[in-house]
């Protein structure tokens, strides 16, 4: 064989095997899918069985953060920061690195979309109705929101929040958005059917996101002030202020079980609180790993899932005695979580 048609037929294979898409997954069982921060991808974990089943990878995209799922359950959306966010989230929103938001697919695992974006963002949330993606610009001059279409993923609004922009999210109802405006120190409220901003909430320093929780509140985790400010969803105001004496990673409410839980990040737990006389009372803690980070609950609330960002690792506690039943070594620095139920 000549030279010339050798290396031709090198070049054709090559090209051939370099545009070979990754193997599709089949995942037809109720999924719990974990970003790892600094592993670049997302580790799905069969819940009939918690044993993790396979890797998404992410198309060279660094530092993945917060995961959403679709209302209706057929993609997640995964905010790609290119910056390590574990030691805290303010102070961001200079950079000039890859953002994205990339879309996948629930069933397969592949890329079904992404969007380029200017400025980082934390995490991007879809509307209740599915039909759009709300997605956090940070700056620190003056962060945005920027809403798409889930149809074509056309930008079709852009809302002008605080400083230092991290978690947008909806309350249960969805009917409002909270942008957690982290050098500002305040919660922005959205009416979100005509994208207007409602009123500002200064709450304790270095709000991360206000979390939502089906009694009709939103809980902010005020990174640096170690506290956790309760808001209002049908009034807008503040109505209590949760001192912890640690910083927290996440908040979450279980319905089910009427607690609130809150994870520990500076000592790798979760600490859980119940109204007791109308006061938020600790009732307990469970040691999961380094640097405890997002919380879930499955359907029926029977079981509670932590990620681990310091441990690599992602915590099953069974709800009705606060055990803990395993951990999963997933990968490194885990941060967000979506479970497909």
């Amino acid at each position: 064989m000549k030279l010339s048609h050798f290396l031709g037929t090198f070049l054709l294979l090559s090209a051939v095997f370099s545009c070979k898409k990754s193997e599709q997954l089949n995942i037809d069982y109720p999924a719990a899918f974990v970003v790892n921060g600094a592993s670049n991808n997302v580790v799905v974990i069969d819940l009939n069985t918690d044993l993790k089943t396979g890797t998404l990878g992410l198309d060279g995209a660094t530092f993945p953060h917060h995961i959403y799922l679709s209302p209706d359950k057929s993609q997640i959306a995964v905010a790609i920061t290119s910056t390590d966010l574990s030691a805290g989230h303010g102070g961001h929103g200079t950079g000039t690195a890859a953002y994205q938001v990339i879309i996948l697919d629930t069933k397969t695992g592949e890329i079904h979309h992404s969007i380029a974006l200017d400025k980082l963002p934390h995490n991007a949330a879809y509307s209740p109705d599915g039909k759009e993606l709300w997605v956090g610009q940070a700056d620190a001059a003056q962060s945005k929101i920027l809403v798409f279409n889930t149809s074509d993923f056309s930008q079709k609004a852009s809302i002008n929040v605080g400083k230092g922009l991290s978690e947008t999210t909806f309350s249960v109802d969805g009917t409002k958005v909270y942008a957690a405006n982290t050098d500002d120190n305040t919660i922005a409220i959205i009416k979100a059917a005509d994208k207007s901003i409602l009123t500002t909430l200064s709450v304790g320093t270095a709000p991360v996101g206000a979390w939502p929780a089906e009694n009709g509140k939103m809980y902010a985790d005020n990174e640096t002030s170690k506290t956790v400010s309760e808001i209002d969803v049908a009034t807008n105001a503040i109505t209590a202020t949760i001192n912890l004496g640690f910083k927290p990673g996440y908040v979450a409410y279980s319905d089910h079980h009427a607690e609130l839980w809150v994870s520990d990040a500076d000592n790798g737990k979760v600490v859980y609180f119940k109204l007791v006389a109308g006061k938020w009372t600790k009732e307990g803690e469970i040691s999961t790993g380094a640097d405890a980070h997002a919380i879930a609950f499955n359907a029926d609330g029977t079981k509670a899932f932590v990620t681990n960002q310091g441990a690599g690792t992602l915590s099953i506690i069974k709800m009705s005695d606060h055990t803990k039943i395993k951990d999963i070594a997933v990968g490194d620095m885990p941060n967000g979580i979506a479970l497909n139920l």
